[in-house]
């Protein structure tokens, strides 16, 4: 019977030439004055053996300190601990403006990654990532937005989030540079990437997968849907949590999503790495798939 098991070999960015550990930790979340507070989290993921940290400018603007206060806490923590710097590889998006909603014209996204680079007090990024598709303005010239981060040193490497297929090709048609990463938000409650072509196309082009609310929002941790029963059986059966069994199910794929964690805990981020004790069986891996779905796979 054949076996998925999950290995915590580190992961490459596409053809970036960066690699990663094959669970992220983001950042949506973070906020608060405490900097001791938000260090002990990104403490915890990195001693977890997580490097990649996903941020974006809009984070934080749900709370009163607002638009880029997700990044300012960051450079904070930066600040107060620079020694941490070398052992993360940081992502941040831009493209996303509440009221707009969407902007990624080019002088937005020159103004967008001098504002992110200066809140977090570093001079490169090394994962940039254009949050979602802003249909006012041509491929060619994001495009060319893209190109001039990294021709100015800004940007290691170059990615999308929330992008369907054709806006992905649409991109990287006029772009000499390779996209390396897309983002799409998927879980076992949320499974519209195996379906629309998304982990396809990053198996053809050879582009990594980070999967943002892999928990499904924190729907899955209650347990109520049949399929989060059967991920908390699937758990129970290698002594962790329903996290973890959730967390390897998307990193069971062959693409090998890279889920990005949201979890403040520092002890719930430490134990992200229990992902990697659960193995799957091709009929429990469908058999979670049909539960979300409701219904037999033909």
């Amino acid at each position: 019977m054949t076996t998925l098991r999950l290995s915590p070999e580190p992961r490459p960015l596409g053809k970036s030439g960066i690699s990663v550990f094959p669970i992220a930790w983001g950042m949506w979340r973070l906020a608060g004055e405490d900097i001791a507070e938000a260090r002990a989290r990104v403490e915890a993921a990195l001693d977890a053996g997580i490097t990649l940290l996903d941020t974006a400018d809009i984070y934080g603007c749900d709370t009163p300190a607002g638009f880029g206060s997700a990044e300012t806490l960051f450079g904070q923590i930066l600040a107060d601990a620079p020694e941490l710097r070398h052992r993360m590889i940081i992502a941040t998006k831009g493209g996303i403006r509440p009221g707009i909603p969407y902007n990624s014209g080019a002088d937005y996204l020159a103004e967008a990654i001098d504002a992110s680079l200066t809140r977090m007090g570093i001079d490169r990024v090394d994962l940039y990532q254009i949050h979602r598709r802003d249909f006012l303005t041509h491929p060619q010239e994001v495009a060319a937005s893209l190109t001039r981060m990294v021709e100015a040193g800004k940007v290691r490497a170059i990615g999308v989030s929330n992008y369907a297929i054709h806006e992905l090709d649409a991109l990287q048609t006029f772009l000499d540079l390779p996209i390396v990463t897309t983002q799409p938000e998927f879980s076992a409650l949320r499974t519209t990437p195996l379906h629309d072509g998304t982990l396809d196309q990053a198996m053809a082009r050879d582009l990594a997968v980070l999967a943002w609310s892999p928990l499904g929002g924190g729907r899955l941790a209650k347990a109520l849907h049949p399929a989060a029963v059967m991920l908390a059986d699937q758990g129970a059966r290698y002594g962790v949590d329903i996290t973890a069994a959730a967390l390897s199910w998307i990193m069971a794929h062959p693409v090998r999503p890279i889920p990005i964690v949201g979890s403040q805990s520092p002890d719930r981020i430490a134990r992200s790495i229990d992902a990697f004790k659960v193995e799957w069986t091709r009929a429990q891996w469908y058999a979670v798939l049909e539960a979300s779905l409701g219904e037999r796979l033909p």
